[in-house]
Formats: C-alpha cells, structure tokens, sequence
C-alpha cells in the first residue's frame, strides 16, 4: 500500500521578487496531507518517497526561524511530526500553516522562515541531484547575484511525492 495519496493536487503560489529575496516564477507547490504517515516511524516514510522518486541528499530537522533562501537547488520539505507556521516567500509572502503529512516544494530562490512550531516539529529536506545546498540571506549581494545563479538551477526530472508524471513536472517550465 502507498503512504502517497494520490487523488490531489498541490496547492500552487507564485511569489514575486521582492528585491530582496528572488523567489522564483515558477510554483511553490505545497501538497496538504499528501503522506500517511507510520506513526513510529515517519521521517522513515517520507525519506522513502523521496529517495524513490529521485530527490536525495536529505537532513532531518526543522525549519530555521530566519528568513533565507536557495540559490543553487530546489528544495522539498516533507512534515514529519507536528506543526508549524511558516512564512513563504519573504518578508511579503505567505504565512501557511504546516503539518505531518504535508510536503511543501520550493523552487530555488524561494524565501522561508518558521514563524512558530510545536515542540515534536520534525522535517525531512531533500534536494535533486545537482549541486549542494546554499543558504543565503536577504542582502542586495546576495540577491543580485541569485538573480545570475537561480535560471541556471536545473529542473527536477520528478516530483518528489508523484514521480515522474507528478504536478511538478508540468508545472515547472521555463520560458524559452
């Protein structure tokens, strides 16, 4: 039986530069309860998703509560434990509610920053192959020069929830 629930679709947003952090024209893809988690073991369960669906390179943690950004990589955060409320998209992006279960997929460039979480929260981040992670932080630098790098961040050949045919595939284009 699959842990994946495949009847829905991610919920998509679309956050502007804001000068200082980029973000990214394409969609931030957020999947509400899209993993039935094992109760006793769900970091487990949602690094088997990923690491089947391609997206490896993983950590176990939460979200930091400062405000920065992934030049060089997308990046896939899968809720493991808990809750939280996280802000997307920078200092004038969203702030969404979080929970086990859920698995939020942010486009290089795309700010984020936990605002609030409970004690158990727990993360697995995952990254598809390419370079490592970078974390940079809102300055005009750092902006200008994520303005050069992030068009050059390769697009993932699979949705780390659905595979090859998942939402993300579609709906990660760049304008030719």
């Amino acid at each position: 039986m699959s842990a994946v629930r495949t009847d829905i679709e991610p919920a998509t947003i679309v956050f502007a530069d804001d000068g200082l952090v980029p973000n990214n024209p394409m969609p931030f893809l957020v999947y509400k309860g899209a993993v039935d988690l094992d109760r006793g073991h769900p970091e487990e369960t949602i690094e088997r998703l990923f690491r089947a669906n391609g997206w490896g390179d993983m950590w176990r943690n939460g979200v930091y509560n400062f405000l920065h950004y992934h030049a060089t990589v997308h990046e896939v955060l899968g809720i493991a434990r808990g809750h939280a409320r996280v802000r997307f998209g920078g200092d004038n992006g969203r702030e969404l509610e979080i929970s086990a279960g859920d698995i939020a997929i942010l486009p290089a460039g795309t700010g984020h920053q936990c605002l609030a979480a409970t004690q158990d929260f727990s993360v697995v981040g995952a990254y598809p192959p390419g370079p490592p992670m970078d974390l940079k932080r809102p300055t005009p630098e750092n902006h200008a020069s994520a303005l050069t790098t992030i068009p050059k961040v390769a697009l993932p050949k699979t949705d780390p929830v659905m595979g090859a045919d998942g939402p993300l595939v579609r709906l990660w284009t760049r304008a030719s």
